[in-house]
Parts: structure tokens; C-alpha cells; sequence
């Protein structure tokens, strides 16, 4: 029999300091009413200088190691935008810093898809038995590529770090992850993109703004809100539930407006939706990992729980799965 991949632990890490929507707005001319009515945001958390995208990782992955009771993991998978370097990879890093071995390390670059992508490589993995025990974390210092002064961006964006632990098992027992659906579409790769630092436009191209992080909001919200409710449908077909199945819907943490439009698209109630945006932010490829271990850790993600994951980001990628919660360990 094939092994499902089987989540045995969860964790995440934020930076030691919350910024507020009051410390945001002379600088940005906007006010802390709109940020909330447009984001739902409140606040968010910035890294400070001297901690980097790894050190949050290595933060949570070291807390869903501890949930997961020590499990032992041969294979990292670091979801990142941000990472620490260009060259090498992050996850090798953070392996390291773990003090996890030699073992497999590796990152996974979708943008706000980073985490799904990442999960469903670790399923893979984990199925094709090349994997017995896998890390997989989202992690991200978006704080560095924002320009400060780009209102639409600068207010949304956070840092952070989630992470979760699979385990071989079987596809009956709770926590076994999938199926999966992911998709891309590469003509759209200007809607949300860092248009310097790699080989079409070099590190030390002479416009610093070329260096920030872009996104066309607009245009966003609405492939967004088409590409997750699509992919969602398609997982759920695939796993053989209907909508009023779903306990809870725990979409990519973009802004209140797409998790309640998306919400609506899929027939979701907009109560059953797990969110954290209000508290951190949108953490790209962190967001999904990071709203369940919050979810979990106050107790309104319950064991026995049927989720749907999907999300949405640069590339443009997207993708969707399903899983019911286990019983893990809480702090």
C-alpha cells in the first residue's frame, strides 16, 4: 500500500515586535480605518536587522518538531519569496540550525502558493518512499523587498514562519494529506513579481525600484478569488467531498475581502473561515502553516476537523488540498 503523508506536528514563529497601523500611516499618507477596511489588517510584524528569513524558520520548525514529539525527519523544505541568500538555498541552513544531520534540504519558490507547493512535494516524497519523515515550512522576511513608501504593499505585507511535520501513514487515518491540485500560468508573472536580482535583470540593476516587491492589487483580487475557488473544487471532487463537508476553509491570508469573497464563490460559510491576517499580516508563503498553528494553539481548530487549503500567488501559481486535523500536542 502506498504511505499518505500524515501531519504529526505544527509550529510557527513570528519577529519579537508588533507594527501597527498607527505606525504606518504618516509615512504612507493613508489612515489605520482604511488599512483595516481594505485588509482587515491591525498589525503586522517586521524582522528586525538581525534576524533573517532561516531564523524564523528554524523557529518554527523547531516548535512542529516539538509537537510532533521529536519525530525524526530526513527531508527540509523551505517555502520562501525571501530567502537568506540568492545562492545557496535556505532550508540547508536551517537543517543546520536544527542540528538535523545531513539530510535532504531544499527550497520551493510560488509566492503565496510556496506552502501548498511545498506540502505536496513532502507528499511525494513521503508516498514514493523516498522520504520518511519530512519538515516542511513556509518562512518569509517580506519586510526587506517593500518599498516603504508604496501604500498598497507596505501596509499588507508581514514576516513570519509556520511549519508543519508529515510522517508516512495511511490515507484513512486523520491528518493524512491530499489530494492535491496545483496550477500555474506564467503570463501573468508581471501582476505580482521583484522585477531585479535575477538573471533577466541583474542584483545591481541601476533602479533601486526595481528591487521592491510589485503587485497590481486589482487584477490580483479577482484572479485570486477565480484560480482558489477553482482549484478548491477540483480537490474536493477529488477527495470525494461536497462543500458542506468543510468544517473549515483555510485559504491564503491575502486580505479579509478575498476570504470573503472566496468564501462566498465556493459556498463556504464565512464563519467557518480560520484566519489570522488581523494579527500578522499577509505572510505569503507563511500564511497558511501560521493560521493553523494559531487556530490550533486557541483551541478553534479542533481534532476530528475537514479542511480546505488553497491559495494563490506570484508566477502565477495556485493550489488547493484537503485534510482532517489530528490530535497534536499544544504548548
Amino acid at each position: 500500500m502506498t504511505p499518505a503523508a500524515v501531519v504529526a506536528g505544527v509550529g510557527s514563529a513570528l519577529p519579537p515586535v508588533p507594527v501597527t497601523n498607527a505606525e504606518l500611516v504618516a509615512a504612507l499618507d493613508t489612515s489605520d480605518e482604511w488599512i483595516r477596511s481594505r485588509t482587515g489588517i491591525r498589525q503586522r510584524y517586521f524582522a528586525p536587522d538581525s534576524m533573517a528569513t532561516s531564523d524564523l524558520a528554524a523557529g518554527a520548525g523547531a516548535k512542529a518538531l516539538k509537537s510532533a514529539g521529536g519525530l525524526p525527519v530526513d527531508t527540509v523544505i523551505v517555502a520562501t519569496t525571501t530567502p537568506d541568500r540568492t545562492c545557496p538555498a535556505t532550508a540547508p541552513t536551517v537543517a543546520a540550525k536544527l542540528g538535523l544531520g545531513h539530510v535532504a534540504a531544499y527550497d520551493v519558490a510560488a509566492v503565496c502558493s510556496g506552502f501548498v507547493y511545498a506540502l505536496a512535494t513532502a507528499a511525494g516524497l513521503i508516498a514514493c518512499g523516498a522520504s520518511e519523515g519530512a519538515l516542511v515550512i513556509g518562512a518569509e522576511t517580506f519586510s526587506r523587498i517593500l518599498d516603504p513608501a508604496d501604500r498598497s504593499t507596505a501596509v499588507i505585507f508581514g514576516d513570519g514562519a509556520g511549519a508543519l511535520v508529515l510522517r508516512p501513514g495511511t490515507e484513512s487515518e486523520p491528518g493524512a494529506v491530499g489530494p492535491f491540485d496545483l496550477g500555474s500560468d506564467g503570463e501573468g508573472l508581471e501582476l505580482i513579481t521583484v522585477p531585479a536580482g535575477g538573471s533577466e535583470r541583474r542584483p545591481h540593476a541601476p533602479d533601486a525600484a526595481d528591487h521592491y516587491f510589485r503587485m497590481q492589487g486589482k487584477q490580483v483580487f479577482r484572479l485570486a478569488v477565480q484560480r482558489m475557488s477553482a482549484s478548491a473544487r477540483t480537490v474536493l471532487a477529488r477527495a470525494g467531498w461536497r462543500v458542506a463537508d468543510v468544517d473549515r476553509l483555510v485559504s491564503h491570508q491575502a486580505n479579509h475581502r478575498i476570504t470573503a469573497r472566496l468564501a462566498d464563490e465556493l459556498g463556504v460559510p464565512r464563519e467557518r473561515c480560520a484566519g489570522n491576517i488581523a494579527e500578522v499580516g499577509n505572510t505569503a508563503a507563511a500564511s497558511i502553516p501560521l493560521a493553523l498553528d494559531h487556530a490550533h494553539a486557541d483551541g478553534t481548530l479542533r481534532p476530528g476537523a475537514r479542511l480546505l487549503l488553497t491559495a494563490f500567488g506570484g508566477g502565477l501559481t495556485w493550489g488547493a488540498t484537503v485534510l482532517t486535523w489530528p490530535a497534536l500536542d499544544r504548548d
